[in-house]
């Protein structure tokens, strides 16, 4: 165990200890397969294809996690390639705007997530053709929404609920089902189909506009872009089964596609909703367009993921690994009221499916253990003993812990970037100068119940120091080696904390305990 100052930090080595981790997925031979299957597809169509993209269209970590050397913008870099000859628009569903409903990764609500997800194609130098607000009602928040992006000049069409949907498909095929919703206008042969999370009314939105499009004697089709589960992965694949994992909470399981199996006698793996209502699909094409164009949801995908798979044994790994942090997050999403005990329960199912378990993440005993002996010296803030460790991506394992002057995320992060850097423990990275006056403005100017630093002010406070002390100026540096460690800590970080590390870009996870024993004050 090393003191160093208000920072307390241990180093381990793993077996990997100086080794690169492996990747285990090809992105560009991805990016060429996927580009022709889409193209493939767009020929089968004289007029149209309306493609639903599911899954994250940008910043798609889940999939980076699971599957290493992933690009989570890489479905943006196909887009770009399509871009002369495609419109995307946005779905995002009433419902989920109203009870504002939230993107783990970023912590924004839906339709924060929308509104990024606008600027972000705009950096990509790529247009919304329109935002589709979908299930309207006339909720509050939904209409606050809709205003807002037409005050920026962004078109929003308003979809109420399909009358009929899911039973009665000669009202939902009628103009007082698909009919009644207002036709969007685009101008290419491609329209990309996306939104925020599931159920945000993407294939009702494909399936209106083929409505429309066929009553004008349009020649459209329709096809489903879906990363996960990989249809073409065993079932009981690591990889199909972190999407369980990831979508416990909605009760998704994997399943192989009966439909497939019957018409070609070929294995294929699908899911649950999907399976459920392709019949109603199926009939809804027929009266449509006179027949089905699929035989079943495997043959509706254009998804190339499984062929981009370089190494199966590191993509296995790291799908379990990923199980185990999806059991961490809904432990933590529980006791926060967001999600009930069956998410907890199946996450744990999950893990035990697959031969896993809590402690197989790396970081996690060593994060406990600094925990307890700070308890065991009588040390921490006020009676909270936190402990935090992270993984390098060369095997080492540095661990931090609170003190009365910081957070044991702050401690957790100026260990590593001395470690990083070979800064000796004695010379310091943040003068007590800065210390003194961020806690100076807490206790007396702001009020806090709690002088001591979170993340986000500690990285503040070494970018201050960087400008005269060239040994913060070279820890600084070294943030961006930060990048997909993994980190645990024991007690739920507060908001700087969090904001902090998801900045940093690290994979957290967290023990269910509170760094606070009071409900509203949150440093």
């Amino acid at each position: 165990m090393v003191q160093k100052g208000f920072d307390c930090s241990e180093t381990t080595m793993g077996s990997e200890s100086r080794a690169k981790k492996k990747l285990g997925f090809d992105n560009e031979k991805y990016l060429e397969e996927q580009t022709t299957a889409i193209h493939k597809r767009l020929s089968k169509f004289d007029d149209k294809l309306y493609l639903e993209f599911g899954g994250k269209l940008l910043f798609d970590y889940h999939a980076s996690r699971v599957l290493p050397g992933f690009d989570p913008n890489v479905k943006m870099r196909l887009l770009k390639r399509l871009k002369d000859e495609s419109d995307i628009v946005l779905c995002i569903y009433a419902g989920d705007i109203e009870r504002k409903k939230i993107r783990a990764d970023f912590g924004l609500t839906y339709d924060m997530d929308a509104m990024k997800l606008i600027d972000d194609l705009k950096d990509w130098d790529i247009d919304i053709a329109a935002v589709v607000i979908t299930r309207f009602d006339n909720q509050p928040s939904a209409v606050i929404f809709k205003n807002k992006l037409e005050r920026q000049d962004i078109r929003v069409y308003t979809h109420p609920y399909t009358k009929g949907y899911p039973t009665d498909v000669d009202l939902i095929v009628s103009d007082q089902g698909y009919g009644a919703n207002n036709y969007i206008e685009t101008k290419h042969r491609l329209v990309v189909v996306t939104g925020p999370g599931p159920g945000s009314g993407k294939l009702a939105t494909c399936l209106s506009q083929l409505y429309h499009e066929h009553k004008k004697n349009v020649r459209a089709g329709y096809a489903k872009f879906e990363t996960f589960p990989i249809w073409n992965l065993p079932l009981k694949h690591p990889v199909n089964i972190a999407y369980e994992a990831a979508t416990a909470d909605i009760k998704d399981y994997n399943i192989i596609d009966s439909f497939h199996l019957d018409k070609y006698n070929k294995t294929a793996v699908n899911y649950n909703r999907d399976m459920e209502i392709f019949p109603v699909i199926k009939r809804i094409f027929d009266k449509i367009m006179g027949e089905s164009m699929y035989y079943s949801p495997t043959d509706m995908g254009v998804n190339c993921a499984g062929f981009g798979i370089a190494d199966d044994d590191i993509v296995r790994e790291a799908s379990r690994q990923e199980i185990i942090r999806r059991y961490f997050r809904y432990k933590y999403e529980y006791v926060m009221g967001l999600v009930d005990q069956d998410s907890v329960q199946r996450s744990e199912l999950i893990m035990k499916e697959v031969g896993v378990k809590p402690l197989d993440r790396k970081v996690v005993e060593p994060a406990r253990g600094a925990a307890k002996d700070l308890h065991n010296k009588g040390l921490g803030n006020k009676g909270i003993f936190c402990g935090a460790a992270i993984e390098l991506h060369d095997g080492t394992i540095i661990t931090g812990r609170n003190s009365p002057l910081m957070h044991a995320a702050s401690s957790l992060i100026l260990n590593v970037l001395k470690h990083l850097a070979e800064i000796p423990d004695k010379i310091p990275l943040l003068s007590d100068n800065i210390i003194d006056s961020i806690s100076t403005l807490k206790r007396d100017i702001l009020k806090s119940k709690t002088v001591s630093l979170n993340l986000d002010e500690t990285l503040i406070s070494l970018s201050i120091s960087a400008a005269t002390n060239p040994a913060a100026k070279l820890a600084m540096e070294k943030l961006i080696d930060l990048k997909g460690c993994e980190v645990h800590m024991t007690h739920i970080p507060t908001p700087g904390d969090e904001a902090g590390l998801r900045r940093l870009g690290v994979n957290l996870t967290t023990d269910p305990n509170f760094s606070s024993k009071s409900f509203y004050e949150v440093a």
